[in-house]
């Protein structure tokens, strides 16, 4: 027998061992799901009989039902009672008083600017300056004939007064040393609006004005924007209008800076926004160690209601049915302690507490995990810790 033969034999006779095996292990299997399968149908056969022997019980003997009830592992918390308050919270953003862009008051072609962007600049800088050269020489031409004008005047004034020359000649020379005086007002105020100056002291946030460009006064320049008046302005729903009035305490916060001060709100709008319904608030921004900017968000939270002896629930433990709200507290009246469901009345809810103005003495012990698994008169079983 040669090499290759035996090898052939060899692996026949493992092969038929494997499938030996195989068999027998598949037997073996079957064997043991048939086997749970059977126990399962015991158990639950039993545990039926076990119910209606319980129910049977029961029913000629309810004491005896009570004290073999199955407790409901729970945990408690206290009810709380001390001081609460809610707030209003809405976003709102920082606003300047002082905050406008400058445009040229009369057309005219950009010569100088003066000032770059981020600059402080003080109230009457001249920020921008226009050609106005034709300007200045009108003006320098009527000013030589106001001057001759004016010595005229004064000339035939002199002599007026001396009864040498006529009334008319004296009214003449008058009307027009005045009218060469208006003119050259006018012309010195048109002069005037070619320099383009800072209204009030602040910082040039943007600079759109460049060399060469021709001004109009429809076309914005500059940005000028101060600092020193600051406040918050933010949209209220119009269902809080009777909520709130000035002069009411509010939080600020800037998430963006990590900051939060407390104020006052210091002014209320008038008239409600038929677009979205709400009406503005003002908020006093006082003096910060951080840089506040215009158009900077923030969360303003308004105080609507404050109490220091409220009955506080968490939310989670407050369910509805078709009666309406109520909470499961353990009764302390009872031999064995069970579940007792208990109607509430909400009254304010802010964030996850809400005041209960109706229902609870606050000095009930409120079921807190496994609530959701007991029901009215249900034995429980208080554990420390959690049940989780």
């Amino acid at each position: 027998m040669n090499n290759n033969m035996k090898f052939t034999r060899i692996l026949s006779i493992l092969i038929a061992g494997l499938l030996v095996a195989s068999c027998q292990n598949s037997t073996t299997l079957d064997e043991k799901k048939a086997e749970l399968k059977t126990k399962k149908a015991e158990l639950a056969s039993l545990k039926n009989s076990i119910s209606q022997l319980e129910q049977e019980i029961a029913d000629l003997d309810p004491e005896f039902a009570k004290a073999n009830r199955k407790a409901t592992l729970i945990t408690t918390i206290p009810v709380s009672n001390g001081h609460f308050e809610s707030f209003i919270e809405v976003s709102g953003s920082v606003e300047s008083r002082k905050n406008v862009v400058i445009s040229a008051e009369t057309p005219g072609l950009i010569e100088k600017i003066y000032v770059v962007e981020g600059e402080a600049v003080r109230a009457g800088q001249t920020l921008i300056r226009l050609d106005n050269e034709i300007l200045m020489s009108n003006y320098e031409e009527l000013k030589t004939s106001y001057e001759l004008a004016k010595t005229m005047y004064e000339r035939q004034s002199n002599l007026w007064a001396q009864k040498i020359g006529t009334e008319v000649q004296y009214l003449e020379a008058k009307n027009r040393k005045e009218a060469l005086e208006n003119q050259l007002k006018t012309l010195k105020s048109q002069i005037e609006k070619t320099f383009i100056k800072a209204p009030f002291s602040g910082t040039i946030d943007r600079l759109d004005a460049k060399l060469g460009q021709y001004a109009q006064p429809t076309i914005p320049l500059i940005r000028l924007v101060s600092l020193e008046n600051l406040y918050i302005k933010a949209d209220v729903s119009e269902a809080y209008i009777g909520s709130i009035k000035k002069g009411d305490p509010t939080k600020v916060t800037f998430a963006s800076l990590n900051q939060e001060f407390e104020t006052r709100i210091s002014a209320i709008g008038q008239v409600i926004n038929p677009d979205n319904r709400t009406f503005t608030v003002e908020v006093k921004v006082p003096q910060l160690p951080v840089s506040l900017k215009p158009n900077l968000v923030a969360v303003v939270k308004i105080k609507d209601f404050e109490s220091d002896d409220a009955t506080v629930v968490p939310n989670n433990l407050i369910q509805k049915d078709s009666r309406g709200d109520y909470v499961y507290i353990v009764a302390k009246n009872s031999e064995n302690p069970v579940a007792k469901k208990v109607p509430v009345e909400r009254g304010k809810t802010y964030k996850d507490r809400t005041m209960i103005i109706n229902g609870l003495k606050g000095d009930e012990e409120l079921i807190n995990e496994g609530f959701r698994d007991v029901n009215d008169g249900v034995n429980v079983k208080v554990v420390e810790g959690s049940i989780i």
